[in-house]
């Protein structure tokens, strides 16, 4: 939904920016119908069963490599053995103009080629712990796409879960990019805003989040 007052871009840490409205609604709508294609299979949407034996409250499907506490492989081993879906040369192109368009820097985003997608999806209840992202033998950026309901989005440091760290909202097609000295700062959604996503994208409800993220595995 439209934001009574605009936002404006912000660097909310060294490498860590946030760009409001970043996708258009009829980039979301298409966003949203290659995501409902990817939920169906091979590998479908699942809660992620944790080590300790929690299940995570988000679905996910991932792209290119399947993430499971803590590694990758191409197979989804954890939920029915398939090769997970292709990672699409498209999602790339948009990988690099995201962090051209954050940063700025046309050089580094030209380099920049991400190889898998983890796809979130936040009903009105579901919320992410404070966590890091470094599964990966990369420290290449990673590129955030925000589709649906709004939620609080919390960023913080790179030596604890707690305190100091920034509440974001991220909004209905809302780029958020992380990397240099932020690419590995806790994050977390304590909260999701039900009942403000626009169905003209697609989505009446829920969140749908799209983090690129390059791997550093062969292959």
């Amino acid at each position: 939904m439209d934001s009574l007052f605009p936002r404006s871009r912000a660097v909310v840490a060294p490498g860590a920016v946030h760009v409001p409205g970043w996708l258009d609604v009829p980039a979301q709508r298409e966003l949203v119908a290659a995501c409902r294609g990817w939920a169906r299979g091979p590998v479908p949407f699942r809660h992620t069963r944790l080590p300790r034996g929690g299940t995570m409250s988000v679905q996910t499907v991932c792209l290119g490599w399947h993430w499971q506490p803590y590694r990758y492989s191409r197979t989804a081993d954890d939920v029915n053995g398939r090769r997970v879906a292709a990672f699409p040369d498209w999602l790339g192109d948009l990988g690099r103009r995201a962090l051209a368009d954050a940063y700025g820097d046309p050089e580094e985003a030209a380099a920049y080629a991400p190889d898998t997608a983890l796809v979130n999806f936040y009903d009105a209840r579901a919320t992410m712990g404070m966590h890091q992202d470094k599964d990966e033998r990369s420290d290449a950026p990673v590129v955030s796409l925000s589709i649906g309901d709004a939620c609080v989005f919390r960023f913080g440091n790179t030596q604890t879960r707690t305190r100091p760290y920034t509440d974001v909202e991220l909004g209905s097609g809302d780029l958020f990019v992380f990397g240099g000295p932020a690419r590995f700062a806790y994050h977390g959604v304590p909260r999701v805003r039900p009942g403000t996503a626009d169905p003209a994208t697609g989505l009446e409800r829920g969140r749908l989040n799209l983090t690129l993220r390059v791997t550093g595995l062969p292959g």
